[in-house]
């Protein structure tokens, strides 16, 4: 009888453990979702700054997000069109302005980074790079300019500001022909520095970046030669509390310790 009751109650002990196992299954799955990473969309210019950011928050507090970089106006139709991502940071407020118009944001975002532009040129090119644009003058006046990338003004903000800049120099007209567009401001890094072009205006942000650096020089264009580049962040309706976490993040010191140093300004500082 006492080998019976206790075969029995190892029975009940392993039916109950592998109740309990059974039980944890669901509560398993709940943790796992908690490290749902949500989706980003980010203009191009934070390649660099915003995967420092997302690598220090990921050390603070263990969470990760995904990163997609690309042209703002791109993104603005995407998302108009369903594309899933949870945040959008624009490089310019105008596409979040809109999404806001349309319903597709939870409010109207917030002002992150103001952007700076600069004439870039690889180490071995002919062109000088100077802020007023000055040795791209007579660069072009000695024939000496084939090609020169911008990101394409179409859908890029920082396409756009460089338009602006080379109409203010008056040599926009002398570049038709010669321009080589970027789908965003990072390919058109890629080209003015590649040995491609022989040079091209770009985000002061992609200019900074060590990688970049080795390769080039660069002089920063007068921000009253273009429109400013105020650029916005949004959460999306369908955002998860794990992509506002990130959203709040991004406007805390740590954060913006790395922007600055990425040569943003930060919009309520001098």
């Amino acid at each position: 009888m006492n080998r019976e009751s206790s075969f029995a109650k190892l029975r009940r002990t392993v039916g109950q453990l592998i109740l309990s196992i059974i039980a944890s299954l669901p509560l398993t799955m709940a943790c796992a979702d908690t490290q749902h990473q949500p989706l980003v969309a980010a203009a191009a210019d934070l390649q660099f700054a915003l995967s420092e950011i997302a690598l220090q928050y990921h050390t603070a507090t263990g969470n990760s997000v995904r990163l997609v970089f690309g042209s703002s106006g791109n993104f603005y139709r995407q998302i108009h069109e369903g594309a899933p991502f949870e945040l959008f940071l624009s490089a310019d407020e105008s596409y979040v302005s809109q999404l806001a118009s349309a319903g597709k944001t939870l409010d109207d975002g917030a002002l992150y980074a103001l952007g700076r532009i600069v004439l870039i040129t690889p180490t071995d090119s002919p062109l000088t790079a100077d802020s007023e644009l000055l040795g791209l003058q007579q660069a072009l006046s000695r024939g000496e300019i084939g090609k020169f990338a911008i990101a394409n003004p179409q859908h890029a903000p920082y396409g756009q500001r460089a338009a602006e800049a080379l109409q203010h120099a008056g040599l926009w007209g002398a570049l038709q022909g010669k321009l080589v567009l970027g789908e965003n401001v990072a390919q058109a890094a890629q080209f003015a520095t590649s040995g491609n072009a022989q040079g091209g205006i770009i985000a002061y942000s992609l200019a900074l970046s060590p990688a970049l650096a080795k390769q080039s020089r660069f002089a920063l264009i007068p921000p009253d030669w273009h429109q400013p580049l105020r650029q916005r962040m949004v959460l999306l309706n369908n955002a998860s509390e794990a992509g506002a976490a990130f959203y709040a993040f991004l406007q805390q010191p740590d954060a913006r310790k790395i922007l600055r140093t990425y040569g943003f300004s930060l919009p309520d500082e001098d």
